[in-house]
């Protein structure tokens, strides 16, 4: 037959011809596996009928909607392609070669011409690996007879252009022009019980669980969501049932005399489990087995009929999340003598700890600060188990052991002492004298170092050095931000209480209008837009590709990936482009968006970098230039205004506080700029270390050495799998350690990151023990708000002042920074320079952790947007994409309803007045 195809005769690599859905059935079928008899009506018979019927031209003009139309353009392009196919007629050799397909599946059912049976669109565009398309087109259930089903293939031909389907397809960047349809005609199954299966659980990610649901009746209704199911999670392999949720089910779909109707349970059903334990066992060993046959866990709809399950349809399960583990809910100490704090250091540190990290962090952060207090007091305050930074559900804790921490209390005024004079490597002029000149040496020391030359244990020693060094500096860069913050709070209560009158500006506009390193990266990335866009064609080709390929291309050292290859003045405009990008990654690079070093750096991952560019390009923004300067014209205009009419005393106590403030706050920002000037050489050295473990046989990718614990990176080396000849070792050592091809370590370290998803979805209290006493003690000294807020208003503080409704855009971390819109209020959970090219962007800032004097602060005030800081729970409460309301004066956040209860929000982005 020329346009018929049996099951038994199709498969993978027939899609094209048969549909996604039919290829996959085939597939099945040839395996072996319960699929109900049927065959399918191949896509030339589409193509066939259209060109018969004289449609495509038609067809296209009607199906042109312009890309971002309203939904009611595709419903009306519908209605008309629906109508050409119903005048259309079937051409006689397609119409015989069904009847005769038909009437064969009928004789061979045993019955006869009328058996009942299901007609299912197979789109050539369908059930892919990335793209399921499910539920696009449409199926005909319980059709009986020649004419029936000649006629519901037509209107499946139809249904290639619902509305739904060509929103998709344009969503998706589907050419309308290549999806091709083919129809499945498949016996029906009289179906007890139906629902669908996933061979991984869709909930968690976990490739380790099956999930299944249920339903009485037919299984269009649990596709379709119109029924309440049962859920029954089991673990792959055994079978064994790990959780069951049993629902009331009220409806079911049963079969009508044409067509399917819906019906109410029978009383006795409604709480009854559609599948016993058995049951669901069964059926999951059958949904391993279709997983197996396709590699990769799959989206199984299946039906019950006489007790024997039958397969009616798998795909590929498109979206899958990464496994997560349990989400935890209790916070058990380690050490009951003791307090524990989410402060400092830990502010920059706001997931949970990779394991390498988290080993190395922590007897880090214990020397630095004895060496700190041991230089200020002479002696060191702390004994040995004072001090620790341990991990609590994969967050870490300053701990402090309560002794300790009274005793170092007691000590104190001596080290503020130090600290005013510069000593010990505190304050400004020790950052600047003492403690960044040293964190540059150290480094130096190792940055010509041949890393690829050097032993696996002399590159981990390296490591450990200088993550010795950034701690260290970041102990010093802790005394330069008191220092910072008093210089402020002096001199904003003195202008309050003894300057200030109605009509003067507020005390921040005195501090605004200085260079700071984040400013400076800023306008370096500034200049290179301004530069690009004098370059003939540069910047239509920047923009055209896209940043994580632009990204790629840029690091290695290639041409605009994703662009058209260049010639002549262009191809040279790119390579200088290619150079001064890489000159800003070296200069500001380094910037951390988490001190873990498993994340990414910019010098390591542009792609957010040239997103801020590409806005540039866009001609969107402000002049970072100019609007410096208007801020630094402001504030002495301001000034001379305030100092004119004081009196000499209040005059100059004014300028004596305002010089000091001025010049504390950009040294702290400088400070904390340049806390991760060694991060891309240890990056680079644990990555070395990384290449070589795999390379042997140990992990999968270079990256999952910081997944290790550091026992496990020293067994390696103690076993010669990290040294420069590790690739010469790699089969002796995949057989020495595991006798198998898979790396040694890959099981532990999906597991690792499995636990690590769900620890990050919780929210780890600020301190510990959690009791009443702690809270009244230091709740108001931690960076963040109470994370027990209730009500629809989110209280944090007010640091910049100004009001904004617009779109919410919650980011978890660098990897959601493409994300961001320009217009939205940027909601994450602590910010650091790193993130500073976001707020050229953005129309607020809302954080979990912060505060006045916090970095997102400052630059949120020389940016003008208002900023809400501290809130405790912002990314707990707000979703991407709802109106908020960001109130920098009350320091408040609401989610806008529209109600008519409330005052109408303005547009996305646009600023109200305060």
């Amino acid at each position: 037959m020329a346009y018929i195809n049996n099951f038994d005769t199709v498969g993978s690599n027939d899609a094209a011809l048969v549909g996604g859905k039919a290829a996959n059935l085939g597939e099945l079928a040839r395996a072996g596996l319960p699929v109900p008899a049927g065959f399918v009506l191949g896509t030339s018979a589409y193509a066939d009928f259209v060109e018969a019927n004289s449609l495509a031209a038609d067809i296209a003009a009607l199906a042109a909607v312009p890309s971002g139309a309203a939904p009611q353009a595709y419903g009306t392009a519908s209605a008309g392609i629906a109508a050409l196919f119903g005048r259309g007629v079937l051409p006689p050799a397609i119409a015989a070669e069904l009847s005769a397909a038909y009437q064969q599946l009928c004789r061979d059912a045993g019955g006869g011409g009328d058996l009942a049976v299901a007609v299912r669109s197979s789109a050539t565009a369908e059930d892919l690996t990335l793209a399921s398309f499910a539920g696009q087109q449409d199926t005909f259930l319980n059709v009986r007879g020649d004419a029936a089903v000649a006629a519901a293939v037509v209107a499946c031909w139809a249904s290639l252009w619902t509305a739904r389907a060509m929103a998709y397809r344009d969503r998706e960047g589907v050419d309308a022009a290549t999806v091709r349809l083919a129809v499945v005609v498949q016996a029906m199954v009289e179906a007890d019980a139906a629902g669908v299966l996933f061979t991984a659980n869709p909930a968690n990610g976990r490739r380790n669980e099956i999930m299944v649901s249920a339903a009485w009746g037919l299984g269009e209704s649990v596709v379709g969501g119109s029924v309440s199911t049962d859920d029954v999670v089991l673990a792959a392999g055994t079978g064994r049932v790990l959780s069951r949720r049993t629902a009331e089910k009220t409806v079911m779909t049963v079969y009508a005399r044409e067509g399917t109707r819906e019906q109410p349970v029978p009383l006795p059903k409604r709480w009854q489990p559609v599948l016993d334990d058995v049951a669901a066992a069964a059926l999951a060993r059958c949904g391993e087995a279709i997983q197996a046959h396709f590699g990769v866990p799959q989206d199984v709809e299946w039906a019950r009929a006489g007790g024997e399950f039958f397969i009616v349809q798998s795909r590929p399960i498109t979206a899958l999340p990464e496994p997560v583990g349990e989400v935890p809910s209790q916070w058990p100490v380690p050490y009951p003598q003791g307090m524990y704090f989410r402060a400092s250091i830990v502010e920059q540190l706001p997931d949970p700890l990779t394991p390498l990290f988290a080993d190395l962090i922590d007897p880090s952060v214990t020397r630095s600060l004895n060496g700190l207090l041991a230089q200020a007091f002479g002696t060191s305050a702390l004994h040995d188990g004072d001090l620790g930074l341990p991990t609590i559900n994969g967050y870490a804790y300053y701990y402090y052991r309560t002794a300790g921490f009274w005793r170092l209390i007691g000590k104190s005024l001596g080290a503020v002492g130090k600290l005013a004079r510069g000593q010990s490597g505190m304050g400004l002029a020790g950052w600047r004298d003492i403690s960044h000149p040293h964190y540059v040496a150290r480094l130096a020391g190792w940055a010509g170092k041949p890393l690829a030359d050097l032993p696996g244990r002399e590159l981990l020693a390296g490591a450990s050095e200088l993550l010795d060094a950034g701690t260290a500096y970041y102990t010093a860069v802790q005394s330069v931000i008191p220092v910072a913050a008093s210089s402020e709070i002096a001199f904003r209560t003195f202008y309050d209480k003894m300057v200030r009158r109605a009509g003067d500006p507020s005390a921040a506009t005195f501090l605004l209008g200085y260079d700071s390193e984040p400013i400076r990266a800023e306008k370096s990335l500034y200049d290179l837009a301004a530069w690009t866009r004098a370059q003939p064609g540069l910047a239509a080709a920047l923009l055209a590709a896209p940043a994580a390929d632009l990204a790629r291309a840029v690091l290695a050292g290639e041409g605009l990936a994703g662009a058209e290859p260049a010639g002549g003045e262009l191809a040279g405009a790119e390579q200088e482009w290619a150079q001064r990008f890489r000159t800003h990654l070296q200069r500001y690079g380094h910037a951390v968006y988490n001190l873990d070093f498993a994340n990414p750096l910019p010098a390591d991952e542009p792609s957010a970098l040239l997103e801020t560019l590409k806005f540039y390009l866009r001609g969107l923004g402000k002049d970072p230039y100019q609007r410096q300067q208007a801020s630094a014209d402001r504030r002495e205009e301001h000034t001379r205004v305030i100092l004119t009419r004081l009196d000499p005393v209040r005059g100059k106590t004014f300028g004596r506080l305002l010089r000091w403030a001025q010049r504390a706050a950009p040294v702290r920002e400088d400070a904390l700029a340049d806390i991760g000037l060694a991060w891309p050489l240890i990056r680079r050295m644990l990555l070395e270390l990384g290449r070589r473990l795999v390379a042997s046989g140990v992990v999968a990718e270079p990256a999952d050495v910081f997944w290790l614990h550091r026992r496990e990176v020293e067994s390696a080396i103690g076993f010669g799998l990290a040294g420069p000849d590790a690739a010469a070792a790699g089969d002796r050592a995949r057989v020495a350690i595991s006798g198998a091809q898979r790396p040694a370590m890959a099981d532990d370290v999906e597991q690792r990151k499995m636990l690590w998803r769900g620890q990050r979805r919780a929210t780890a209290p600020q301190l510990l023990p959690e009791n009443r006493w702690m809270e009244r003690m230091f709740g108001s000294m931690m960076p963040a708000g109470s994370q027990n807020q209730q009500g629809e208003t989110i209280t944090g503080v007010g640091t910049s002042a100004g009001q904004v409704v617009a779109a919410a855009r919650v980011l978890g971390g660098p990897e959601d920074f493409s994300l961001m819109q320009a217009g939205e209020v940027l909601v994450a959970r602590m910010t650091t320079p790193a993130w500073t090219s976001l707020f050229a962007m953005a129309a607020g800032v809302v954080t979990d952790v912060g505060g006045p004097l916090s970095h997102s602060s400052i630059v949120a005030r020389e940016y003008g947007i208002p900023a809400v800081l501290g809130t405790g729970v912002a990314t707990q409460r707000l979703a991407s994409g709802q109106r908020i309301r960001v109130d920098g004066d009350a320091g408040t956040v609401r989610v806008e309803h529209d109600d008519g209860g409330r005052p109408p929000a303005a547009p996305p982005g646009q600023a109200e007045d305060a």
